[in-house]
């Protein structure tokens, strides 16, 4: 680099500035800091968003060298290795024409249409080994403006690169770009339309597996080309990899889905509708569970129970905007010649509910919290048992208070977040989602927005990570993103300021100078839904709930017939007290009784026969172990009892 250059400062994440020569790339800041970091560095965090190594930087830039094994390190990964396959089975098979290849929650996949091949699980084997081949060729890998788009539309089209056309086409005005492999004598061997950002080097990729391969609509819609998506992992390390395969294979045994069927737990039907879910009586339990806990915490905080109806003229939802950014999701009939809208969320309601009334300073802050179910017009294709649904019930809740109330009341969302999450066993991290680049409400109103979130958070001492421009239109959020037993991430509660509901109902109450004044909205949900609250609960506990959440809590085990009544008064006792207990009178052996008992997660099995009728006891055994013990059947009632009201996790003998 020229001495003579002019220096730029860059400012890294620890507070502190370097000076580099203008004209630097991410690449060179990474060699100047360390050359060892340079070996690990693989793409940038710039300004909060993630871009090549190559990228030059400016005066004033916020820089952060992303290495192997970063959090944001595994989608750069990933999306690059979907190249390569794309690249190997276009060689494989020369009739193949691309799709895209994004990166996914774990990997990543690539859509293909190859006219005269279906890709086989045995040609997967021959596409994975060619692609380690093919990245331990260390190809460079090097970013170029496309200049001329009308010129790469006719190479793509002559070439049969329809879809590679028709992304373009989209893209032409934005400053497309296309990506090359490029060998160690400088020659270009494969290339891709993409935005980026990628590895610098092929080298970085080893530890990758491809998985399975399956039918997709082009774009996912029905009324395109049918291609075929392979699909594939790559992780950092080979012991990563291995992990994350392990993990697969215990989610699958996981699958909601599939202990729904095992367990008799909820069915959809297509008589009645995709997406549209029928709660079995067993997991109907567990829901009346988590809403009767859900609704007295909710007391203790403070909250007011409303009920608003299913649907509403058309007219609400222009007022609210949902007509205009929303309309293809949202269900329409018509009722007396006029339109309605079945709900697809709760909160223009609420508004009308806080509108009703006048309000001062004095009764603010008023939280009004419901169980709406709103209905959604997903994609029958993006359907997908309870995390996917069309019709589904929100533990929504909605805040109007003052500016200077605010931070407190987030902090009390968060608070009560945290006891609800604790209770059910599930940890969580914190993301703040900051001002989007399409967004409504003067910046005044944005930094105060977001500056309070950071400030409740702050003053809680949780940490949290900014999620850059990926706020509402209407206002920053706090996301909540749920970790479960296999340390899987699902989208949790939800924090969110509205200026845009406040702004077009006028709302408003009376302020401590006798004016008039627009009070701050704070959205929220805990659960998300109860469907998909549901579904993270049946794979985290893999089926066992804990014994408060099981729909049956014991079963009372005769030995013989002739021990029947007594299994069944002591049965009777326990549902006196509240305890969901059943006995088993079928003409089985014991020992079939207790192992289907344990395959139906029943937390205890109470075995019955001559010595216990004698002592007036029980045997009891716990669903996850192989030991017995007697107790007298109030030992045993007051310790299910205790156990139900602490909603212990674990339970046992």
């Amino acid at each position: 680099m020229n001495q003579q250059a002019t220096l730029i400062q860059i400012k890294l994440p620890d507070g502190s500035t370097r000076e580099i020569p203008s004209g630097s790339s991410g690449m060179d800041l990474a060699k100047a800091i360390s050359p060892s970091l340079a070996k690990k560095s693989i793409a940038l965090d710039l300004n909060g968003q993630i871009k090549d190594l190559s990228t030059i930087l400016n005066n004033n830039d916020e820089v952060k060298i992303i290495c192997q094994g970063d959090g944001k390190s595994y989608d750069v990964l990933r999306h690059t290795t979907s190249h390569i396959l794309a690249a190997v089975v276009q060689k494989k098979f020369p009739n193949a024409k691309v799709g895209i290849g994004p990166a996914t929650e774990n990997g990543f996949f690539y859509d293909f249409r190859i006219d005269d091949h279906k890709i086989t699980d045995e040609d997967l084997v021959d596409i994975e080994k060619e692609m380690k081949k093919f990245a331990s060729g260390a190809y460079e890998i090097i970013r170029e403006e496309v200049k001329d788009a009308d010129s790469k539309l006719a190479e793509y089209k002559a070439a049969g690169e329809i879809y590679k056309a028709e992304l373009l086409e989209e893209h032409k005005n934005s400053n497309p770009t296309e990506y090359y492999f490029v060998d160690n004598n400088g020659a270009k061997i494969w290339s891709d339309h993409c935005a980026g950002p990628h590895l610098p080097n092929t080298k970085f990729i080893k530890s990758l597996k491809l998985t399975n391969v399956s039918g997709a609509y082009w774009r996912a819609n029905q009324e395109n080309d049918v291609m075929q998506r392979v699909y594939g992992t790559v992780w950092w390390t080979d012991e990563e990899l291995e992990q994350y395969l392990k993990r697969k294979e215990e989610a699958e045994k996981r699958d909601h889905r599939k202990l729904a069927r095992t367990m008799d737990l909820f069915s959809s039907h297509d008589i009645a509708g995709a997406g549209l879910i029928f709660w079995h009586p067993k997991l109907a339990v567990v829901r009346q569970e988590l809403e009767d806990f859900w609704k007295k915490e909710h007391r203790k905080a403070g909250y007011d129970f409303v009920v608003t109806p299913h649907i509403a003229k058309s007219e609400l939802w222009d007022i609210s905007g949902h007509n205009s950014f929303y309309k293809d999701n949202m269900y329409s009939l018509k009722v007396d010649e006029q339109e309605y809208i079945l709900k697809p969320m709760n909160c223009p309601f609420h508004v009308l509910i806080f509108k009703d009334s006048k309000h001062s300073y004095r009764n603010l802050p008023i939280r009004m919290a419901e169980m709406g179910t709103v209905y959604r017009n997903e994609a029958s294709g993006a359907v997908h048992g309870l995390a996917r649904v069309r019709g589904f019930t929100q533990d929504d809740a909605h805040i109007f208070c003052t500016r200077e109330q605010y931070v407190q009341e987030i902090q009390g969302v968060y608070r009560l977040i945290d006891k609800i999450y604790s209770t059910l066993g599930l940890t969580f991290t914190v993301e703040v989602s900051t001002k989007p680049e399409k967004a409504i409400g003067a910046d005044e109103i944005w930094d105060f927005a977001e500056s309070g979130l950071k400030k409740a958070l702050s003053e809680l001492n949780v940490d949290y990570e900014l999620n850059h421009g990926d706020g509402a239109f209407y206002g920053p959020k706090i996301d909540f993103k749920l970790k479960d037993a296999l340390g899987r991430i699902w989208q949790g509660a939800t924090i969110q300021l509205d200026f845009n509901l406040p702004e077009r109902f006028k709302l408003e109450y009376t302020n401590d100078q006798n004016d008039t004044s627009q009070p701050v909205m704070i959205h929220r949900a805990i659960f998300g839904s109860m469907e998909r609250i549901s579904m993270v609960l049946i794979e985290h506990f893999a089926g066992a709930f804990p014994t408060w959440l099981s729909s049956e809590q014991v079963v009372v085990v005769p030995i013989s017939d002739k021990h029947n009544d007594y299994a069944q008064k002591i049965a009777a006792e326990l549902v006196e007290a509240d305890v969901r207990a059943k006995t088993d009178l079928r003409a089985e052996r014991m020992n079939y009784k207790i192992r289907d008992a344990q395959e139906k997660q029943i937390p205890y099995m109470l075995v019955v026969g001559d010595q216990e009728m004698a002592s007036n006891s029980v045997s009891v055994r716990y669903r996850r172990g192989d030991n017995s013990v007697t107790m007298s059947i109030s030992d045993f009632t007051d310790k299910i009892k205790a156990e139900i009201k602490s909603k212990a996790l674990e339970g046992g003998v």
